[in-house]
């Protein structure tokens, strides 16, 4: 049996955690593996979060969005790197889409209220933040004259001159950034005005080609920072990368705007952090010296 699981495990390893971090003990990880769990801590503690549920069928999302209405999204209960996301859902067509397909990738399936804001991934350790980036769907400016296909391909250009793949994917031009481009009444021939910023995709998932800003952790209001550093002993963890969308801004406390947090990541994907397509590259080895030194129990056990 112990084989078995090890077998599972190394599976899970290399087909879904990749490049993740693994600081954490197995009851941590254990305690931070669905949104449910994530959403339950917060209400629990006083912190903001979207209205959410779990479901299995389409009774209970359409019974949301009749309570709670649109935009809402609509994701896997156990997920990662956004996979099996859809966001934003404005229509009934388009949750219906959504809960067919969700399952695609896991059994139960989270409906929660949707937010239009900045999307921000924030690492904690212990009584410290360790980065903060913003996240971006892919995306082009114009510049009146070229069209979206040749800023995609001078946009890939430059990441590859920046040596940002493969961690910063490049942008393909895929049907699914067709289908997006066509609801936007756009496509890859269309001409932008100079200046106009075009997102190609709804998610912030680097697969697609979605892009990392760093942003300086002191420029974090202070209240905002307090309440990244409470979370981190709530899930007794070494450290976490919790996401969390602010209508206004990080630099803005969260009490003067709509702020939700959507997720814990006791396995955070850190080497994003460390190819940022907008911002100055952080230095973080002093962060990796020390958590290269915890002595992590069933590490190896997923």
């Amino acid at each position: 049996m112990k084989s078995l699981k090890q077998i599972i495990y190394s599976w899970v390893e290399q087909k879904f955690l990749g490049g993740c971090s693994n600081y954490n003990s197995l009851s941590t990880r254990k305690s931070c593996r669905s949104k449910k769990q994530a959403r339950e801590m917060f209400s629990k503690n006083n912190i903001p979060y979207a209205e959410g549920e779990i479901f299995y069928g389409p009774v209970k999302p359409f019974q949301f969005v009749k309570k709670y209405g649109f935009p809402v999204c609509v994701k896997p209960n156990v997920s990662g790197f956004s996979r099996g996301s859809y966001f934003p859902i404005n229509s009934y067509y388009d949750l219906l889409k959504a809960i067919v397909l969700v399952k695609i990738w896991w059994p139960s399936s989270v409906i929660e209220q949707y937010l239009e804001g900045k999307n921000y991934r924030v690492v904690v350790i212990k009584n410290d933040i360790m980065s903060v980036i913003r996240r971006y769907p892919p995306f082009v400016i114009g510049d009146g004259r070229s069209s979206i296909s040749e800023l995609i391909d001078r946009e890939n250009k430059t990441r590859s001159r920046m040596k940002l793949n493969p961690v910063i994917h490049s942008i393909q031009k895929s049907s699914g950034i067709t289908r997006y481009l066509k609801k936007k009444k756009l496509s890859f021939s269309s001409i932008l005005s100079e200046g106009e910023m075009v997102p190609l995709y709804n998610r912030v998932s680097l697969a697609p080609g979605g892009v990392i800003e760093t942003i300086d952790k002191e420029s974090m209001h202070k209240q905002n920072r307090a309440i990244f550093l409470k979370i981190l002993p709530l899930f007794n963890a070494n450290i976490l990368g919790i996401d969390a969308i602010f209508e206004k801004g990080i630099d803005i406390s969260y009490t003067e705007q709509r702020v939700i947090f959507l997720e814990v990541n006791s396995r955070p994907y850190l080497k994003m952090h460390d190819y940022p397509r907008y911002g100055e590259k952080q230095d973080l080895s002093r962060f990796y010296t020390a958590l290269n030194h915890l002595v992590i129990q069933q590490k190896n056990i997923y």
